[in-house]
């Protein structure tokens, strides 16, 4: 792979140390989907540890730089714009979902999950407007609701909620579950 670590570190921050944690347990066959990749910080770390990767965001201009990685496929899609959610009948070895929250697409990330598939979830939770945005209650999620939504269906592995001081002060939740 032929990513130059200067300019990807310009680009972005490192991975969610709660993603590089639990990314070994990804199973190295299949694909991996990076929603609402943004800037490709995990697309990035995800090429790096050998993984073929899916990135979907609105905006993947980010991504620029990644375009021709044979183990990389980019799509732009509007995932709240009401059209096809590219995901339908698709599946993954595993899901990363960081700093993103549409409560809509959570049943379509659990169909997306391949048998042995492990899903990735960290972002805001109610608390964090003390801290910065998003401050709007759309965006963050409650208390243990991450363990709620994907807790019946999958099996946790590692579930985290609240105040953390890095990388930066905020309140988040984060889940990691197996699709058994």
């Amino acid at each position: 792979m032929s990513i130059d670590p200067h300019s990807q570190a310009k680009r972005q921050s490192n991975p969610a140390g709660f993603v590089q944690k639990h990314s070994t347990l990804i199973p190295k066959s299949g694909r991996v989907l990076d929603l609402a990749c943004g800037n490709g910080r995990h697309t990035r770390y995800l090429l790096q540890q050998g993984f073929s990767v899916l990135a979907l965001d609105k905006d993947v201009s980010g991504l620029a730089d990644l375009a021709g990685e044979p183990n990389l496929e980019i799509i732009e899609a509007d995932l709240e714009g009401g059209g096809d959610i590219p995901l339908k009948g698709r599946k993954f070895s595993g899901i990363v979902v960081v700093n993103y929250l549409y409560r809509p697409l959570f049943s379509d990330l659990v169909a997306a999950l391949a048998e042995g598939g492990v899903l990735i979830y960290q972002t805001f939770m109610v608390g964090n407007e003390e801290f910065g945005r998003p401050h709007n209650p759309d965006f963050l999620l409650q208390e243990n609701e991450l363990l709620d939504v994907f807790g019946g269906e999958l099996n946790v592995l590692d579930f985290e909620q609240g105040f953390v001081e890095r990388p930066s002060p905020a309140v988040v939740q984060k889940i990691c579950v197996v699709n058994n």
